[in-house]
């Protein structure tokens, strides 16, 4: 029994990286076919977008966007390549947000995590996902199909069922969020049942901290990886295991190209410094060019003990939209690269709002190699010219600013 599904899982990285890249005029070129697209790209010559230089000067997509997209050009804003009636479902999320699933098999993408997890055909699982017009629930269907495994279709809510189908039917895992997991163990013991034959959890859609899966571990489920997924991509990223020991990071679907920018921005940042996670997929009903998701992460170099041999990240680390109301104006993470981008020698930004409501303090604080009172008074008029808000400036040494990928930070009082 391989402990991974296919030869794609382990290729070198540079053929992985070759192989990806050489995909990327057509899929370009499939995606100027559907009108979004075709707008987003208008000028884009497919055929030149061969390196991760030239797909980082296109524009990014982000999930923010949608709703007016979707709004302007209904039900998908015009990103899609298969139309409507092609695909195999239609999902609603608040908003409203459309996603479209269409028909290939594990469309999502999600049997890797499965795989990962320890599951093999036969195998039983329960379906703790909603199946109530969100697609988690269908992104576990998919890949149980394709890995063989059975489903309990169990969906979210009644705990005490839950506990009754997990302790007749003995599911080998558990798949869901950590958090509903939990009420179940408890609701078990409430019960007086065992429940201790559902030795695995692939957990998604919500934080896994390090307590709650300790939690989870030493009450009686020692197997818990966990997925980052969103119902735009399917599957980016899933956690390993080798000899029951959860590796560092997150490997990165093999179906996907990453990458890690500054926040606000399009421009990729060095390896190992948080910044927004942005997805290229090559799904070919639902195209995604440069989609930023919103979320924060960083790149963990190096090769994943478990054989597996795609870029690894960090995982889930925040959300990237630090958008911040200052005097009664939005300041946003695109303002502070604008002022940046006018001074060469500040390396790396961050604005902090200080004080009390109605009383706020703006402070650029910026890394540069020395400190230089014109480079100072230069990006304070920066300041007020992009903002429209008086604004003061620090100067830092080189590597003082935090690496948590915040732009903006919001430190003041509001008690």
């Amino acid at each position: 029994m391989s402990d991974h599904l296919d030869h794609l899982e382990t290729r070198p990285p540079a053929q992985r990286e070759a192989d990806l890249l050489a995909c990327l005029p057509q899929l370009i070129a499939r995606a100027q076919t559907a009108t979004g697209w075709a707008h987003i790209l208008g000028g884009v010559e497919a055929a030149g977008i061969t390196t991760r230089a030239a797909l980082a000067q296109l524009p990014i997509t982000r999930k923010s966007d949608l709703h007016a997209l979707q709004h302007g050009t209904p039900p998908f804003g015009g990103l899609t390549s298969t139309a409507p009636n092609g695909l195999r479902r239609i999902f609603m999320s608040p908003g409203p947000i459309f996603d479209p699933e269409g028909r290939s098999e594990d469309w999502w993408r999600f049997a890797r995590g499965l795989h990962a997890l320890g599951l093999r055909s036969g195998d039983l699982l329960q379906n703790c996902f909603s199946y109530h017009f969100t697609p988690a629930a269908f992104m576990v269907e998919g890949a149980a199909a394709k890995l063989g495994c059975v489903v309990i279709p169990a969906g979210i809510g009644q705990t005490e069922m839950q506990v009754q189908a997990m302790a007749a039917l003995k599911p080998a895992a558990y798949v869901g969020t950590p958090s509903f997991l939990k009420l179940i163990i408890e609701k078990a013991r409430d019960m007086g049942v065992d429940i201790s034959a559902t030795q695995r959890a692939l957990v998604s859609a919500e934080a896994l901290p390090p307590s709650l899966r300790s939690w989870l571990q030493d009450n009686g489920v020692p197997h818990v990886l966990q997925m980052y997924a969103s119902a735009d991509i399917g599957n980016i990223a899933y956690e390993t295991e080798t000899d029951g020991r959860v590796n560092p990071g997150m490997i990165v679907d093999e179906d996907l190209l990453l990458e890690i920018v500054r926040p606000g921005t399009g421009d990729p940042v060095a390896p190992g410094e948080v910044g927004e996670v942005v997805v290229t997929s090559f799904n070919p009903d639902y195209p995604l060019i440069r989609f930023g998701t919103g979320d924060l992460s960083a790149v963990l170099e190096g090769t994943s003990p478990c054989g597996r041999t795609s870029m690894r990240i960090k995982g889930w680390m925040g959300r990237a939209d630090q958008t911040t109301k200052v005097r009664a104006m939005f300041v946003h993470p695109s303002q502070v690269a604008d002022i940046v981008r006018r001074f060469p020698a500040v390396v790396k930004a961050r604005l902090v709002v200080t004080g009390e409501m109605a009383n706020d303090v703006m402070t650029l604080h910026c890394e540069v190699p020395m400190p230089d009172a014109a480079l100072s008074a230069g990006l304070v008029d920066a300041i007020r010219d992009v903002t429209k808000l008086r604004g003061e400036v620090a100067l830092v040494g080189l590597g003082t600013l935090a690496n948590d990928g915040k732009v903006i930070e919001d430190a003041r009082r509001y008690e």
